[in-house]
């Protein structure tokens, strides 16, 4: 018998004739008609202590009932629970059950570091029935679904449970009996679906986390460099070619996909011993969670240098207009975007990640795009047009390993703020953010930049610096302090777009016919 043969289904609401106990009847029914072996517990019936009143959970007396709810959670492959929302999360005395119930020892257990502990209840997965009064829309965008986050992420993830799936019914209240009947029957057939069910859920779990894993947010910077160096090179005299710009693109993507797992592998350690972890620093998370499996990662990177050296061959096969020197520019520029922690190079551990970076997401990658378009390296405008977004960058760079510091400094990676310290990062931020305004009225003033929109872009980077300096200042003035800067990280990416959608944009405009 498979694990997900072995069903236990929890009913965690305080009365013993209500909706959900019906519903809890119906999973059953659907779960052994669908060939599973099916254990049931009502946490109403049981005898045990709701109360935590020890330092330790496992200093108090384990009731029987206690004990043989354990037993059938560690029998299970699948765990259903079934309950109300009651003020947006489970009733009290389902929450005193898990109190209980999910201890050291049994469903977790906690290392010497306090960033890494074991998950005990792996290879099991869990389904939430959970009725409310409240529209289930509401519950979801409204109130964002505190109940279901907390259960499957603080509580069952936390252990090991995953997936888990979620059926919210409501609103129960006003339903009428033809309403319930219908819940009662897709509950049912939900139970008897089971093996189906959670495989697709596995399969969309597993896509997402190697989606999550690309961090694909930070893609469209690099597709607007590489589009204004292609563009440059068609404002210059040369003809557009579809078939090289959306080629040279793959490259790219390609490169930054590989360069972000190998990231992924290689600052594990790091990553799992951050606790100040966010959208903008400290990774994906999804080898430090457990959604992929690290070892998973040098195989992606792997399958992903089939693809590039395929595109490679396309962009540069006769009768390409792109010759040897090309080729060893653009395998430069891949060099050094998986120098940032490929072995032996690992730049970001020698104090240079941030100049990588920032180099390789302005000037190289504006000169990548250029190129792919047959412009000549050596012409000014992709060097001189990729300065003012080299500094740009470099603060959001800089800044993303402040709350990295503790973490990053444990295993050896130097970066800025584990060199110099984080306050000391902070005003090289500021710096570098004041730096790529004043280059950019330089480049106005000598006619590199013309026209209306690039006066009024460079007034309003101005002003986004000043408010970018303003609130450093503020982290300065508090003693530049190893924490979350969720704010600053989102300040320092936007003044970044000023030099980079405002080039593309005007560049654009300006194209011939």
């Amino acid at each position: 018998m498979t694990a997900v043969d072995k069903v236990l289904v929890i009913c965690g609401h305080p009365r013993t004739d209500s909706f959900c106990h019906a519903l809890a009847d119906a999973y059953e029914a659907g779960a052994r008609a669908g060939g599973a072996e099916v254990r049931r517990l009502d946490v109403a019936r049981l005898d045990f202590d709701v109360h935590v009143r020890y330092p330790s959970p496992n200093q108090q007396i384990c009731e029987p009932d206690v004990a043989r709810a354990r037993e059938l959670i560690a029998w299970a492959g699948h765990v259903v629970f079934v309950y109300p929302t009651w003020w947006g999360t489970m009733p009290a005395l389902l929450k005193g059950f898990l109190d209980r119930v999910l201890v050291p020892g049994f469903a977790f257990e906690e290392t010497e570091d306090p960033a890494v502990w074991k998950r005990l209840l792996e290879g099991r997965s869990a389904e939430l029935v959970v009725t409310m009064d409240t529209p289930p829309w509401v519950y979801r965008l409204v109130y964002k679904q505190p109940g279901h986050n907390a259960m499957r992420r603080a509580t069952l993830g936390f252990c090991g449970i995953e997936p888990t799936l979620v059926q919210t019914i409501g609103p129960v209240k006003p339903a009428d009996e033809q309403q319930r009947a219908a819940w009662l029957t897709q509950v049912r057939e939900a139970g008897e679906r089971l093996s189906r069910r959670l495989a697709r859920a596995r399969r969309r779990r597993h896509a997402a986390s190697w989606v999550k894993a690309l961090r694909l947010q930070f893609y469209p910077m690099t597709w607007i460099a590489y589009t204004i160096g292609a563009l440059a090179a068609v404002q210059g005299g040369g003809a557009f070619s579809g078939a090289r710009y959306w080629l040279g693109y793959a490259a790219l993507f390609l490169v930054e996909a590989m360069t972000v797992f190998i990231n992924e592998y290689v600052d594990y350690d790091s990553d799992r011993r951050n606790d100040n972890a966010g959208p903008f620093n400290g990774g994906s998370r999804v080898l430090v969670t457990g959604e992929l499996k690290r070892g998973h990662l040098p195989w992606a990177v792997g399958l992903l240098a089939l693809p590039l050296a395929g595109v490679v061959w396309w962009l540069f096969a006769p009768p390409s207009p792109l010759d040897g020197t090309d080729f060893a520019l653009l395998a430069l520029a891949g060099l050094l975007a998986v120098g940032y922690t490929l072995p032996p190079l690992k730049l970001s551990y020698r104090g240079l990640g941030e100049l990588d970076v920032a180099l390789t997401h302005s000037v190289v990658v504006i000169l990548a795009g250029y190129v792919v378009q047959t412009g000549h390296w050596g012409d000014p405008f992709p060097w001189l047009v990729g300065v003012p977004l080299f500094f740009a960058t470099l603060p959001s760079i800089i800044l993303s390993g402040i709350p990295d510091h503790d973490a990053d400094r444990a295993v050896g990676k130097r970066t800025l703020a584990v060199i110099a310290g984080p306050a000391r990062a902070a005003q090289w931020a500021l710096v570098s953010a004041l730096a790529a305004v004043i280059l950019g009225w330089v480049w106005y003033g000598g006619g590199m930049f013309q026209g209306g929109l690039w006066f009024v872009a460079l007034a309003l980077a101005t002003l986004h610096a000043l408010w970018l300096v303003y609130a450093l200042a503020g982290y300065l003035r508090r003693g530049g302090p190893v924490e979350r800067i969720n704010g600053l990280m989102v300040l320092s990416l936007t003044f970044v777009l000023w030099f980079g959608v405002v080039p593309l944009l005007d560049l654009w405009w300006r194209l011939p016919g």
